[in-house]
């Protein structure tokens, strides 16, 4: 039976790239995430480093033939949107490639064109050769390939969001940056979060590193475990994680948590999953 998503990690670091021998096995890119149909359609969920790989993997792909992409960034923190110059399908002139972000701090276009503008970057945003298109999401999905993309907020410094994804019944969870403690947003992310097949969210801190980051728009992986909980969750991915975060560490955290959820996993990079 044919897959109805086919999901592969290309990033899975928070905040900064971690290039370093003992945070391999987990990889050091920052957030990416890959979603793909099985008619071929392609949605790319946030532009960390990890989409440079993803990039130049499809280009082996697709060889000569055009490439598209659906692309949802959560927000516009540069851990987020880093890999977008780097991005080799955006310079293919018979690419296409959709931005869907939230309008919070304006238009999507502006807002990434600020990053590849002078003197920050040698080629402007606008001289890149794919045809390209900006959309704001509000409250109404998104609809492609038969798919239905649902933005919701999370709490987040400069606000962010997080997507629902279902697809023929399969249902998608991704909030890569999200603190819990403000009422109304634990509530929405319960909310969307209900019933999910996969649930990838903001594991950055330990309990008891969080009572010295309280405001910095993280969460711990207990949260995590509670959210996935309330919300009757299959499938709980721990992503986001902290750049000082060694391989070890990683395991033992993830050892700890299984003795309350033993369906969760830490993300990492090249891990697929077919739902």
């Amino acid at each position: 039976m044919e897959p109805r998503l086919r999901i592969k990690f290309w990033g899975v670091r928070g905040s900064a790239p971690t290039p370093e021998a003992q945070k391999l096995e987990y990889g050091g890119n920052t957030s990416c995430v890959e979603l793909r149909l099985p008619d071929g359609g392609l949605l790319i969920l946030d532009a960390g480093y990890g989409i440079r790989n993803l990039g130049l993997a499809l280009q082996a792909e697709h060889g000569a033939a055009p490439v598209s992409a659906q692309v949802f960034l959560s927000h516009y923190h540069w851990d987020h949107i880093q890999g977008i110059p780097f991005f080799a399908p955006l310079y293919g002139p018979k690419n296409r490639v959709v931005f869907h972000a939230a309008g919070f701090r304006g238009s999507v276009r502006k807002m990434l064109q600020n990053q590849m503008a002078d003197p920050y970057f040698p080629v402007l945003f606008d001289a890149v050769g794919a045809d390209r298109e900006f959309v704001e999401m509000d409250r109404a999905p998104v609809s492609y390939h038969g798919v239905s993309v649902h933005a919701f907020e999370v709490n987040h410094p400069q606000r962010a969001l997080g997507y629902r994804i279902e697809a023929d019944g399969a249902v998608v969870v991704y909030a890569p940056d999200r603190e819990h403690g403000d009422a109304r947003l634990d509530a929405l992310i319960r909310e969307y979060s209900q019933g999910a097949d996969l649930l990838i969210t903001d594991a950055q801190y330990t309990p008891e590193e969080y009572e010295s980051k309280r405001g910095w728009g993280h969460s711990t992986w207990l949260e995590c475990i509670r959210l996935a909980e309330d919300a009757k969750v299959r499938e709980l991915m721990f992503f986001h994680h902290d750049p000082g975060r060694s391989d070890a560490q990683l395991a033992g955290i993830l050892e700890s948590a299984r003795e309350r959820f033993p369906n969760c996993f830490a993300a990492k990079e090249g891990f697929e999953i077919a739902l």
